[in-house]
C-alpha cells in the first residue's frame, strides 16, 4: 500500500519526533475544524439528524477539548521521566522515555463520526506517530468532511484519510500495522484482533455491551429520570455508553417512569418526530433490528416508528423481573428503546450485572456510600454514580471497556500513553566499574545483601 509506506518513510525521517512540529500539527488540525465546523454540523444533521447543540456537546467540543489537552500538555508528556534507582545499580540512572509507535490506523465508527475520528488523532499526532484514518462508510457526509479537515491540516505522508466499505477495511488488516485503534463493536473488534496478531500487532478496542442503570430506592426519582432519558437518548441512544436497561426497586419504579415519560416531552415535545434535538437511527438495517425489539415487552411509552425516516421514539419497554430470556437483552441495543426491570432486594440487581459480559459503563442512582460499595462489587470500563454518560466528558479521566467491552484507555495523558512506547532507559556511568556483577562472583554474598537476600 502505497500510502503506508511514504508514510514510513515520512516517520523515518524522525520528522515527527519534535516538540515545534507535533505542535503545529495539533494547532492546523485544531483551526481546521473550527474553519469547517458549518461543514460538520450540516453534515452531522444530514447523516444522523444529529442538531448543531448536540453535536457540539457530543462531537466538536470533546474533539477541540482533547486537542487543547494535549497541546497544553505535550511539551510535559515528551519529557523523559526519571524514576527511582536501586541501590545496586548504582550509580546509574533510570528513565521513562516516551517513544512514538511509527505508522498507526485508526479505524473509526460511525454513531460519533467526528469525536470518535479526531479525537484518537489528536493523541496518535501528539505522540509523534503518522496515521492512517478509516472513517465509517455509514456517515458519508461526514467523511467527506472529515477527509477536507485532514487534508487541508496535514501532508498525507504524515496523515491520510481512507474511505470505503468492507474490502477497504480487510485490505487496511491485511498491512503490517505498528498499532491499530478501533472503535466498534465487539464482533468487529474480535476481527481487528485477529488481524493485528498476524503480525503481533498492538491495539486499544474500543468496544461496547450492555451498560446497566440501577435505580435505587434511595434515589431521587426525578433527578435519576432526567439523567437517565438525556443519556439514553442522546443519538436516538446510538452511543456505546448509553444506559442500556434499567434495574429499578420496585417502591421506586412508578415514580420514576412517570417522570421519564414527563422528561421525554420536556425534551423532545408531545411527538419526538418534530424535534429538532431528536435524531434519527443510521441505515435501514439499523432500523429493522431496533424495531424488531419493540414486540419484546409491555410497552409503556413510546413505540411509534416511521420506517422511511428511520425513526423510533423514545420508547420504555417492561420486562417484568430481571430476564435475559428475549432479544432484546441478548445484545446491547444501540437503539431508542430502554427495557425496565424490577427487583426487590439489591443483590438481586447486582447478581443480574455480574452474571454477563463486563459492560462499558455502569450508571447507579441512589445513596453514594451504597454507589461505591456496589462499584466494589461490579466490574465495568467506566462508571457514574448518580449520572449517565458524563464521565467520556473528563479528559483526565481515562476511557476504555473491561474484557469483552474493551481493552486499553484514552482520552488526555492515556491517549498520548495509548500511542507511545513507554521505553526504559538506564544511564550508567563510565567513570566507575563495580567488578561484583562479573564471574568468577567474588565477595558474592555482598551481591545477595545487595538485592535484599
Amino acid at each position: 500500500m502505497d500510502i503506508l509506506e511514504n508514510q514510513r518513510a515520512f516517520f523515518a525521517s524522525g520528522r515527527t519526533c519534535g516538540y515545534a512540529f507535533r505542535r503545529a500539527a495539533l494547532e492546523r488540525l485544531k483551526a481546521e475544524i473550527k474553519t469547517h465546523l458549518a461543514a460538520l454540523y450540516e453534515a452531522l444533521w444530514a447523516d444522523l439528524h444529529k442538531s448543531a447543540e448536540e453535536a457540539c456537546l457530543t462531537e466538536i467540543g470533546i474533539t477541540l477539548r482533547e486537542i487543547d489537552d494535549q497541546i497544553g500538555h505535550l511539551h510535559r508528556r515528551m519529557r523523559p521521566r526519571r524514576v527511582g534507582t536501586p541501590l545496586f545499580l548504582r550509580p546509574s540512572r533510570s528513565r521513562i522515555v516516551c517513544e512514538p509507535f511509527g505508522c498507526v490506523l485508526i479505524l473509526a465508527p460511525w454513531n460519533y463520526p467526528v469525536q470518535l475520528t479526531l479525537a484518537p488523532l489528536a493523541g496518535a499526532v501528539a505522540a509523534g506517530n503518522c496515521a492512517v484514518l478509516k472513517p465509517s462508510p455509514y456517515t458519508p457526509n461526514v467523511s467527506a468532511v472529515v477527509r477536507q479537515i485532514v487534508e487541508s491540516a496535514f501532508p498525507p505522508d504524515h496523515v491520510a484519510v481512507v474511505e470505503g466499505h468492507r474490502e477497504v477495511n480487510e485490505a487496511l488488516l491485511a498491512e503490517r500495522w505498528d498499532y491499530i485503534f478501533f472503535t466498534g463493536s465487539p464482533e468487529l473488534g474480535r476481527t481487528v484482533m485477529r488481524a493485528a496478531a498476524e503480525h503481533l500487532t498492538p491495539v486499544t478496542l474500543e468496544l461496547g455491551g450492555k451498560s446497566p442503570c440501577i435505580v435505587d430506592n434511595s434515589a431521587d426519582a426525578d433527578i435519576a429520570a432526567r439523567r437517565i432519558v438525556w443519556g439514553k437518548f442522546l443519538n436516538a441512544g446510538q452511543t456505546c455508553i448509553a444506559p442500556d436497561y434499567l434495574l429499578v426497586h420496585q417502591n421506586i419504579k412508578a415514580p420514576l417512569l412517570e417522570r421519564i415519560k414527563c422528561h421525554i416531552r420536556a425534551f423532545y415535545g408531545p411527538d419526538p418526530k418534530e424535534s429538532p434535538h431528536y435524531g434519527r437511527l443510521v441505515n435501514d438495517k439499523a432500523f429493522e433490528r431496533v424495531a424488531s425489539y419493540l414486540g419484546n415487552g409491555i410497552i409503556l411509552a413510546g413505540g411509534e416508528t416511521d420506517p422511511e425516516q428511520r425513526y423510533i421514539a423514545p420508547t420504555l419497554l417492561d420486562l417484568g423481573r430481571p430476564t435475559d430470556g428475549v432479544p432484546v437483552m441478548q445484545a446491547e441495543i444501540f437503539g431508542p428503546i430502554l427495557p425496565v426491570m424490577e427487583f426487590v432486594h439489591l443483590d438481586e440487581a447486582v447478581e443480574f450485572v455480574n452474571r454477563h459480559e463486563k459492560p462499558l459503563a455502569f450508571y447507579y442512582f441512589g445513596s453514594p456510600a451504597t454507589g461505591r460499595d456496589i462499584l466494589r462489587r461490579t466490574s465495568s470500563g467506566g462508571a457514574c454514580i448518580n449520572d449517565t454518560v458524563l464521565h467520556i466528558a473528563n479528559d483526565r479521566l481515562p476511557f476504555g471497556g473491561v474484557g469483552q467491552s474493551g481493552t486499553g484507555k484514552y482520552h488526555g495523558a492515556e491517549s498520548f500513553h495509548t500511542f507511545s512506547n513507554r521505553k526504559a532507559v538506564l544511564l550508567s556511568a563510565r567513570s566507575l566499574d563495580i567488578p561484583l556483577k562479573y564471574p568468577p562472583y567474588r565477595h558474592f554474598g555482598w551481591i545477595k545483601k545487595l538485592l535484599t537476600f
